[in-house]
């Protein structure tokens, strides 16, 4: 097996200890994003549906600079600090995908980096 680290200057800057992704055996694992920018490197304001959506759109572009999208995605794992956000979280998870949607794991946390309201990682093919 033979695997290989992604990095995208269009994603938040991951720590020394991980890898925004890691491509393998034809699928692309990534990392989990909170709702930071890229380029301040800081959480972005707003509620979990904003929230939603950065951590979203930071592992869209970590999919595509390993050679997979969104649609490719056949895994999401979303991790919540506080299970009543679920139904908002929904409202803006569910415009990201088609009608085949991932497999996915939603659960709650006591807490999440930065102190933040939620953090999605996910699993595509190339």
């Amino acid at each position: 097996m033979s695997k290989q680290a992604v990095f995208s200057t269009k994603a938040p800057k991951p720590l020394p200890v991980y890898s925004q992704a890691i491509v393998a055996n034809g699928f692309v694992y990534c990392s989990g994003q909170v709702p930071m920018d890229p380029t301040t490197m800081k959480l972005i304001e707003g509620d979990v549906q904003a929230h939603t959506e950065q951590c979203i759109k930071n592992l869209s572009v970590v999919l595509e600079e390993a050679g997979s999208s969104l649609d490719k995605a056949v895994e999401v794992n979303v991790f919540l600090s506080n299970m009543d956000d679920f139904a908002k979280m929904n409202e803006v998870y569910e415009r990201f995908w088609g009608d085949v949607k991932p497999a996915r794991t939603c659960v709650a946390v006591k807490t999440l980096p930065l102190n933040t309201d939620v953090e999605i990682k996910c699993i595509a093919v190339l």
